[in-house]
């Protein structure tokens, strides 16, 4: 379990495929590695992956096929920067939301408005269902990062980014027609989800006795 606040950027060093899994070998900086141990969980750009091997300031992870087929890391390359973040701990400052690292969707950034010092993007699901759990104001995960919806549209919706997020995430390299990783927010969904369904059950008994 993650909260989306952002604790380091690591680059992408090397990535193979071997007997149908993805190695993905990604350099952070020895201050983030320090204490951490093979079979601990990490959150790049959001998704939840287990470190499997350790050296120097290296780690290196293991990515089924269905995380590639599911995650923007099907368009990862050598080089790419993802934003890195430990698991919570019980008595650690909680400062984001809740956060899984389970990607519910990806996305693409529509449109990004610049100011002075800051930036305004407009994201857009790839499953147009996942506005359902996307209210204004309340919480949404992108590529790791704990962000609030500002406004939404039919099929997209917006978040502000301040300098603070700007200076320590990679959302500031971002351009028009980028992909990112959502996740949306677990109350939410449970929320609407649940509500569906009784809904759902009390029109089926009102029209079995009907």
């Amino acid at each position: 379990m993650f909260t989306g606040i952002i604790q380091s950027i690591g680059k992408i060093k090397k990535i193979f495929f071997k007997k149908k899994k993805y190695y993905i070998y990604i350099k952070t900086s020895k201050n983030f590695i320090k204490n951490l141990r093979i079979g601990e969980s990490i959150s790049n750009n959001g998704c939840c992956l287990t470190i499997v091997n350790i050296h120097k300031n290296i780690m290196l992870f293991n990515v089924i096929l269905h995380t590639i087929n599911n995650t923007t890391f099907k368009k990862s390359k050598i080089n790419d920067y993802v934003n890195l973040e430990k698991p919570i701990k019980t008595n650690s400052f909680f400062g984001g939301h809740i956060v899984l690292g389970h990607i519910t969707d990806i996305a693409i950034i529509t449109n990004i408005e610049n100011y002075n010092f800051s930036k305004i993007l407009w994201i857009k699901p790839s499953n147009i269902l996942q506005m359902n759990f996307i209210p204004i104001k309340g919480s949404i995960c992108i590529d790791g990062v704990s962000l609030t919806i500002d406004k939404i549209f039919k099929n997209q919706f917006s978040v502000n980014l301040i300098p603070e997020t700007l200076l320590k995430t990679t959302l500031s390299k971002k351009k028009i027609d980028d992909y990112v990783n959502i996740e949306t927010d677990i109350y939410t969904r449970n929320i609407i989800q649940t509500v569906e369904r009784l809904y759902n059950k009390n029109i089926s008994y009102i029209k079995e006795y009907k």
